[in-house]
């Protein structure tokens, strides 16, 4: 059952929940992408995951072969319930040396959704158009939400307080006002949706689709490790800390994680811009293979499950809220 706007663009219409599975640094690979497009949500994958030693051909290529055929044999399956497209996330910034490599890959192969992050290029969008497909830049202010969209990007990813690895500081209620006062493209957000409720407010407030991301850490097909997997169930927002030490840009991250690298949590040294580092530095713990990120939403996840089973849960939330509040207000 579709409840996307019909103003949206055909890779975001159709979909059984309206939001898109974030990229998670590590943890996202082709297994929970798969699991997510089949749960009938978009799934999103970093290209920067696809890491390979020296060699032909580079992983990425064997990814998108692997989704793109599994992704063909469902829906040959099941035509009457065909998968959700899937996303790839290109880190837009001077310190991804693999980036032109990475369009190209992604061009080939047809990505049908480009999510960009940490810089706004007009070439990497082009690509996206080029071959047939589309370009949301995730933002933390309208300013930057202004220059994507100048440069080419279809649409926007909000990235409000309280999302997981690099979010932003403004309240979603802001962030949300600020862009729709001039923009009535594609506008997603992020920060702290972990339920049905929570995605249903996010439209409320002017969102057209969710973009939701910690939950699924915890799910059965995700790559984190059980202890991750295990603070993600047993935490709150409470367990959340912000830094930008570990990458040089302001960060969330779970606080448990942080202890274990022997580090005080409520003490962190700020890191200067020029030290933007995604891969971390050896003098210190890598995020977010050590240092994992999260965000403030996490106290809704209460077990481990499969994505279907998650997004199952948020469904059944979304529907009987917006059930609720329809007899309320009627």
């Amino acid at each position: 059952m579709s409840h996307i706007d019909n103003h949206l663009p055909r890779q975001l219409q159709g979909l059984r929940l309206p939001f898109v599975a974030a990229p998670l640094f590590i943890i996202s690979t082709p297994a929970l992408v798969i699991a997510q497009c089949k749960a009938g949500i978009v799934g999103a994958f970093p290209a920067l995951n696809a890491r390979e030693p020296d060699g032909n051909p580079p992983l990425l290529e064997a990814w998108l072969t692997e989704i793109g055929e599994a992704l063909d044999a469902h829906n040959q399956a099941n035509p009457d319930r065909p998968a959700a497209p899937f996303a790839v996330n290109q880190i837009v910034h001077r310190s991804n040396a693999r980036l032109q490599r990475d369009i190209e890959i992604c061009h080939r192969h047809k990505v049908p959704i480009w999510i960009t992050s940490l810089g706004a290029r007009p070439e990497v969008n082009e690509a996206a158009h080029d071959c047939g497909g589309i370009a949301l830049h995730d933002v933390i202010n309208n300013t930057f939400a202004r220059k994507a969209i100048a440069k080419g990007a279809d649409g926007l990813i909000a990235v409000a307080a309280g999302a997981g690895g690099h979010a932003g500081k403004q309240s979603p209620f802001a962030l949300v006002q600020d862009i729709r006062d001039w923009f009535d493209g594609p506008l997603l957000l992020s920060g702290a949706i972990a339920t049905g409720h929570a995605l249903l407010a996010a439209r409320a407030m002017g969102a057209d689709l969710g973009y939701i991301g910690s939950p699924f850490i915890a799910c059965d097909e995700a790559n984190a490790v059980d202890a991750y997997k295990d603070a993600i169930v047993g935490g709150s927002a409470e367990d959340i800390v912000t830094s930008s030490l570990f990458t040089g840009v302001s960060g969330n991250y779970l606080r448990r994680s942080v202890e274990l690298q022997g580090l005080d949590p409520d003490n962190l040294p700020e890191a200067a811009p020029s030290s933007m580092n995604f891969a971390g530095g050896s003098a210190k713990p890598k995020a977010w293979k050590h240092i994992w990120g999260a965000g403030q939403g996490i106290g809704a996840v209460k077990e481990r499950v499969s994505v279907a089973e998650m997004v199952t849960r948020i469904e059944r939330e979304y529907l009987a809220m917006g059930r609720e509040l329809t007899q309320e207000f009627a």
